[in-house]
């Protein structure tokens, strides 16, 4: 595999030709005094061993690596292997960015963090971070995503933070984003965006991988260990792609092993109604990149669909963009019935109750599972829990709390 995946993003921010900056003159300063503080911290050794510690002691790391044999037993096939992002402090991999981006607006000065939300988990994990390091927090949050998500939105405000309600648009993720660069235009030179996912200008989409990039590293000494080899698969859910960069991020220049992003197809692909932007999408700006989106024949961002908040989302980020295009990662799409399969395939099967979001990769990893040999393997990145989602997922069930 060649080279060219470690040097990526180039200079100006660009995976191929996916990336870059497309945000109001009024950020420029911003982005360029984040780039030269983020590659600081990238060589310095006090800050790399703050957060080491931090991702230890008081975020758990390094989360295990479970093999689902009560899963696998009921399948046949494959072996899969589960990366317990579940277990980490706040309950999903949101952590391991926040506590990054944390440090270094602290380290930039910076007192006041804005974050934005969809299933909550990041807002949360933002805050937690916040509270701990004595920094205001100010959450932008969809008000459909709001109602969806009722429990971390009171989680964020028991922790300290503000949860601002975003009614425009679609009232997602999307618009909460909106509003969140909004108020960092506004505010530049006090606030912090502490951006959740590989997305928006560089150099946001390389400094959320390499944060989340722990999740790869921990996997591949794990899997090594526990098999011998690497995996046969990696597959993980993407929205905006973090969980999934943060797993691919270790195995990019192997080519033995086979990437797998997989997408929100909602109520189907042909209804419309889904969040698959890889999948059905096509190259435009949106946020500050260019990256693949859903979009009209004018070129205007069209609503999304997904049962999972986390994954209700018309972009994805640059570096996914450009892994498709090369052939590097496949990504496809799993709908809302599939996904609340897998949800209820994995707590009845393992007694592990999943985000609605990794719960789109559980059903496709089984289905796969199933065709594959017994001599294969498939890791996967159990992203988040599933607590959080239990009023959706009742919901849909027909079941009444």
């Amino acid at each position: 595999m060649s080279t060219a995946f470690r040097e990526l993003p180039d200079a100006s921010g660009h995976f191929g030709e996916y990336g870059g900056k497309f945000v109001p003159e009024t950020l420029m300063a911003a982005l360029e005094e984040l780039e030269a503080a983020y590659e600081h911290a990238r060589q310095d050794e006090a800050f790399q061993q703050e957060l080491g510690g931090l991702l230890t002691k008081y975020a758990g790391r390094p989360t295990p690596l479970y093999l689902a044999r009560s899963l696998m037993s009921q399948l046949g096939g494959a072996a899969i292997y589960l990366k317990r992002e579940d277990l980490a402090h706040t309950g999903a991999h949101k952590i391991n960015n926040a506590l990054g981006q944390g440090l270094l607006a602290k380290s930039m000065g910076k007192r006041r963090i804005i974050a934005e939300t969809g299933a909550g988990q990041h807002g949360v994990a933002t805050a937690t971070v916040c509270a701990m390091l004595g920094l205001k927090c100010v959450v932008y949050m969809g008000e459909e995503d709001i109602k969806r998500q009722s429990l971390n939105v009171f989680r964020m405000k028991l922790l300290g933070a503000e949860v601002i309600p975003v009614s425009s648009g679609s009232r997602t993720l999307k618009d909460a984003i909106n509003e969140a660069i909004r108020d960092w235009v506004t505010n530049v030179g006090d606030t912090y965006y502490l951006l959740g996912s590989v997305v928006g200008p560089h150099p946001y989409p390389m400094m959320v991988r390499d944060f989340q990039s722990v999740i790869g590293q921990e996997s591949r000494t794990q899997i090594l260990e526990a098999q011998g080899h690497l995996p046969d698969y990696a597959v993980a859910c993407v929205g905006g792609g973090s969980n999934a960069m943060g797993l691919f991020s270790a195995f990019l220049e192997d080519a033995s092993v086979q990437l797998i992003g997989v997408e929100a197809a909602g109520e189907g692909l042909e209804s419309g109604h889904h969040a698959a932007t890889l999948v059905a999408g096509r190259p435009g700006v949106l946020h500050g990149a260019k990256s693949y989106l859903l979009q009209d024949q004018w070129g205007q961002i069209t609503e999304t669909h997904s049962i999972s908040a986390g994954l209700d989302y018309p972009g994805v980020g640059p570096e996914h963009s450009y892994l498709k295009d090369v052939g590097r990662a496949k990504y496809v799409g799993v709908t809302d019935a599939q996904a609340l399969e897998g949800f209820q395939l994995l707590s009845r099967t393992e007694g592990i109750i999943p985000a609605l979001e990794p719960a789109h990769a559980i059903y496709h990893a089984a289905q796969m599972a199933k065709s594959l040999p017994k001599d294969k393997s498939i890791l996967v990145c159990l992203s988040g829990r599933g607590d959080k989602d239990m009023g959706t997922v009742a919901q849909a069930l027909g079941v009444t709390l």
